[in-house]
């Protein structure tokens, strides 16, 4: 028990609170919300802090607040919408950063915890053990080639550290999956250790150009559904639309998500994509002038 509690009392100083304001006008406002909450991991002592990407998109104004309820105007220095990551900085020195591990030796079965906030200076915490380590993909154009899913709970909002039994960072907290078993799904700390230079370097991604058609998708059986278009989007702009079932890119079978994903990224932003759909009765070819995400939502 004191070894748990000299633990917390190392870790929570280094958990933070994002308050984040969007303007109304920008293209994740109306998914995403124009006032959005989040957790943050301090991982330097000079105030930079790791937390997930749709928190602080396209936000005009960027706020962080401390475990002893300081607050400080934070600048957004990169997006990343390839891991699904961002890091800001605050203005203060001195800060104690937590430990970044690679989780190459990560096992199933690990014991983890989740420490996350749940508003300005207040923060909870849960436990529990690694479940799956593997490729996971979602339906906004997104595939992490290796995730964390954990039976901790996120206790609080997305973004705050998943941490090993010594305190150290394996992954940041990404999504709620309410799966039984997987109930917590966190982007592996690898992400930033691998680009660490690259994400300090500017505001936009740190890992490759790639095309992006703005939709939103999912599986039945073995073929893709497009479950919605982004308005305003390559794919909106070429026709696409709600309930267009994708058989193939390039006059390549995408028999799963994950697999359309990564023909589409075959490709540059700005390269042409053809698709084959059918729509009610009729199969359609479609060519969507692919986007770059960056620019879309910078």
């Amino acid at each position: 028990m004191n070894a748990a509690v000299g633990l917390m009392s190392g870790v929570l100083p280094s958990v933070v609170h994002v308050h984040a304001r969007i303007p109304e006008a920008h293209p994740s406002a109306g998914i995403l919300g124009t006032e959005r909450m989040g957790s943050g991991t301090v991982v330097a002592s000079d105030g930079l802090v790791l937390t997930v990407n749709y928190v602080v998109l396209g936000a005009e104004e960027v706020k962080v607040t401390l475990l002893d309820q300081r607050t400080y105007l934070a600048e957004v220095l990169r997006h990343d919408f390839v891991s699904g990551l961002a890091v800001v900085r605050i203005a203060e020195r001195g800060l104690r950063p937590l430990p970044l591990r690679p989780t190459s030796d990560v096992r199933l079965g690990d014991e983890v915890f989740i420490v996350a906030s749940v508003g300005e200076g207040a923060l909870r915490v849960a436990n529990g053990g690694v479940t799956y380590l593997g490729a996971f993909d979602a339906n906004w154009e997104y595939v992490l080639e290796r995730s964390i899913m954990t039976t901790a709970m996120n206790p609080g909002l997305g973004g705050g550290p998943l941490l090993d039994h010594h305190g150290r960072v394996i992954g940041i907290v990404s999504l709620n999956m309410n799966e039984i078993g997987r109930f917590s799904l966190a982007i592996p700390a690898d992400c930033f250790l691998d680009a660490r230079d690259a994400f300090l370097a500017g505001r936009t991604g740190a890992g490759p150009t790639r095309a992006w058609l703005g939709l939103f998708c999912y599986a039945v059986g073995e073929r893709v559904v497009v479950a919605g278009v982004l308005a305003g989007g390559p794919g909106d702009r070429a026709g696409l639309k709600t309930g267009d079932v994708i058989v193939s890119v390039d006059g390549e079978d995408v028999p799963d998500r994950r697999t359309f994903y990564r023909r589409v990224w075959t490709h540059r932003p700005g390269e042409p994509v053809s698709l084959q759909i059918v729509r009610g009765k009729d199969l359609l070819t479609l060519t969507v002038a692919s986007g770059d995400a960056e620019e879309f939502f910078a």
